[in-house]
């Protein structure tokens, strides 16, 4: 039995044949219309999502399969005390696979350990969101053709966002890959992500203004800042409209330069940048589904001839 708590857990093989297979899903839905018949994914939200767990549910839908779970805590036996361990060993006697958000990190993992079926960890705080990278890696695979040799802009909120945290993680893998950070000081990227780019000799570099480098990239990932990872309101307003990117800095970026955000967005991408052929975060969602459908099946292992 296999866990997702890492988009590191699979190899870079792994990779390719699950992309493969969410790619050959968005090609031939229809083949996969029965794959999970009698197959139950349970979908154990502590906390607020709107894409990631609906983006499970339709997944497991589109496979044949059925969807049990709670969206929040409140809703759970959570609010009466039980722990995630108590919890996960009932999912186990009522579900094949479940999927876990919770703003403890580390928690899916806590779950996994005393787990009778394969978990995925949909995002654990400010640390991990591997379903969400999987849905980067491969929105740019599928729509640059690869995953080398480009300069990548991450741009926002790169201090509490797990959604930048695991894409960082999973890039190095790849070859010719260049970062370059676009934050305030108050929300740079951890120095440990810093600090394992220089151990890896991997170039980097951190600005502060967006457009002083959007002529040089070949993807910028755009974040929300984060209302509820910050401590007070204060600092929140101040810095929640940091960077709002419009049609004028996309003047400035290259005719094929991909615009990515993990959803849901504020104020950070205006509406006006939607019609742009380069805006991918909507097809980015979409992607999404795929990825998990073909994680769902790898990690149940059924194969469909």
């Amino acid at each position: 039995m296999r866990h997702l708590m890492s988009p590191l857990d699979f190899t870079t093989k792994e990779l390719d044949r699950l992309f493969d297979l969410a790619n050959d899903i968005e090609r031939n839905p229809g083949k996969y219309a029965h794959a999970c018949d009698g197959r139950i994914l349970a979908t154990c939200f502590y906390e607020p999502s709107t894409r990631t767990r609906l983006s499970f549910e339709s997944a497991m839908t589109r496979l044949g399969g059925c969807i049990i779970g709670f969206s929040d805590a409140a809703s759970s036996s959570a609010s009466k005390g039980e722990s995630v361990s108590d919890t996960i060993r009932i999912i186990s006697g009522y579900a094949d696979i479940c999927a876990m958000r919770h703003p403890k990190e580390g928690a899916p993992m806590v779950a996994a350990e005393k787990s009778e079926i394969p978990v995925i960890n949909a995002g654990d705080g400010g640390h991990q969101h591997p379903t969400q990278t999987l849905t980067d890696l491969l929105t740019i695979r599928s729509m640059k053709g690869k995953l080398s040799g480009f300069t990548i802009g991450l741009c926002g909120d790169l201090k509490f966002g797990r959604t930048v945290h695991s894409l960082i993680n999973a890039l190095v893998r790849y070859s010719d890959i260049r970062f370059v950070f676009i934050s305030p000081e108050e929300l740079r990227v951890p120095d440990y992500i810093t600090e394992m780019l220089k151990a890896k000799d991997i170039p980097y570099e951190e600005v502060i203004r967006l457009e002083h480098v959007m002529p040089r990239l070949d993807l910028l990932y755009m974040t929300r800042v984060q209302k509820e990872r910050f401590f007070n309101e204060e600092d929140y307003v101040r810095l929640k409209d940091f960077y709002i990117l419009n049609s004028d800095k996309m003047a400035l970026a290259k005719p094929d330069m991909l615009v990515l955000h993990p959803l849901p967005r504020v104020n950070e991408i205006s509406v006006e940048v939607d019609s742009d052929p380069r805006a991918a975060y909507f097809k980015q969602a979409k992607y999404g589904v795929y990825v998990r459908m073909a994680l769902i099946l790898t990690l149940l292992e059924i194969q469909v001839p």
